[in-house]
């Protein structure tokens, strides 16, 4: 939950930690210390990570409390650390949890698990959020270890030099073996895009891998980095994700879509390719279409 709190004038001049702890009841100095080094306050809503700043009377504090029990502690296998080296670690996001922390929410978020396991390593810096993948999306998330390597890498995706290769199970067959989608895309609603005029420039090319008939195994390789953008190209042509029930897609235990490989050339020019293997429910349905009758494979080029 978030609580919001006016500094009055009998605490201008504390510390933030403990005008938070006079203010909010209930929340000890030591846990607004805690909230305020995740990331969890803002001042006048710019996000503050300093404890030891200075408040004064009418800011507006606002922190994110975890509500106990409320969010559980994201656990990850050894195997989903991809990659790392002394810039950059890779993770292997599951499907169904945030990559960012909200306001009232920390534990659970795969930037969390990220912050926590640079600790562990005796590294301070935060885990900081460069990309994003939306909560029903697996795959593929690269983190910066320091500032120096979050704003170089920032910039390889802002001048589009980050390759990314999704894998989507989608409803339908498509018409085509390889195919663009070059339309522009903007909000329609609270929580969905589509294809507007007027909205920014988004394309993605496509490839079938295999299709049965009424399931088929798309490869996406979106150009532009738009919000939704593939759940919006692939239901513009008739071919929502499996699980996808914001743009049409029929029932299932996730949203079948998954970022399964990045290239990119590190700080040195080193080519690095990281890739992340499925997850059980995408991973059976994918070998269920391999292995049901009418599956016809697809090659790249035909």
């Amino acid at each position: 939950m978030i609580l919001r709190k006016t500094v009055g004038k009998d605490q201008g001049g504390l510390r933030l930690d403990d005008a938070i702890a006079v203010l909010c009841g209930g929340v000890s100095k030591s846990e607004a210390r805690r909230i305020i080094d995740r990331g969890g306050c803002t001042v006048n809503v710019a996000l503050v990570r300093v404890a030891s700043r200075s408040v004064k009377a009418g800011d507006v504090i606002e922190i994110g409390v975890m509500e106990a029990g409320r969010f559980q502690e994201l656990r990850l296998p050894p195997a989903a650390l991809l990659y790392e080296d002394a810039e950059l670690i890779a993770v292997n996001k599951p499907a169904g949890i945030n990559s960012q922390r909200t306001p009232y929410q920390l534990k659970g978020t795969l930037e969390y698990w990220v912050t926590e396991y640079f600790r562990n390593q005796g590294n301070s810096e935060p885990a900081r959020v460069v990309h994003r993948l939306d909560r029903g999306t697996s795959g593929v998330m690269i983190f910066p270890k320091n500032r120096q390597a979050a704003a170089w890498l920032s910039k390889q995706f802002q001048d589009g030099l980050v390759g990314k290769t999704y894998l989507a199970l989608v409803c339908g067959c498509p018409e085509q073996d390889e195919w663009t989608v070059d339309a522009p895309i903007g909000k329609i609603a609270s929580a969905r895009y589509g294809i507007v005029e007027g909205g920014k420039q988004a394309a993605t090319g496509f490839r079938t891998v295999a299709s049965s008939g009424d399931l088929s195994l798309v490869e996406a390789r979106p150009l532009t980095g738009r919000t939704h953008q593939i759940r919006v190209h692939l239901e513009s042509v008739g071919l929502p994700i499996l699980g996808d029930a914001t743009y049409g897609g029929q029932a299932a235990g996730r949203m079948m879509l998954h970022c399964s490989a990045m290239a990119f050339k590190n700080s040195k020019g080193v080519e690095i390719t990281v890739t992340a293997p499925l997850d059980g429910e995408f991973g059976e349905r994918v070998s269920g279409l391999v292995g049901c009758r009418g599956f016809i494979p697809r090659k790249p080029g035909r």
